[in-house]
């Protein structure tokens, strides 16, 4: 399970889920049901969540 430092970085990964770009900037998915959990505004990806390809 993934923690949070309160440092700026996070220990270990974050767990079925999975992060893809788009036009309008990184948009978080559950690898289990593919449902869009979530969708950042900035150009800077989620933190310890895996890229698919």
């Amino acid at each position: 399970m993934a923690k949070n430092t309160g440092q700026g970085f996070r220990r270990g990964a974050v767990s079925d889920r999975t992060q893809f770009r788009t036009s309008t900037g990184w948009v978080k998915r559950d690898s289990q049901n593919g449902q869009i959990l979530d969708r950042k505004a900035d150009d800077q990806p989620f933190k310890g969540v895996r890229r698919e390809k």
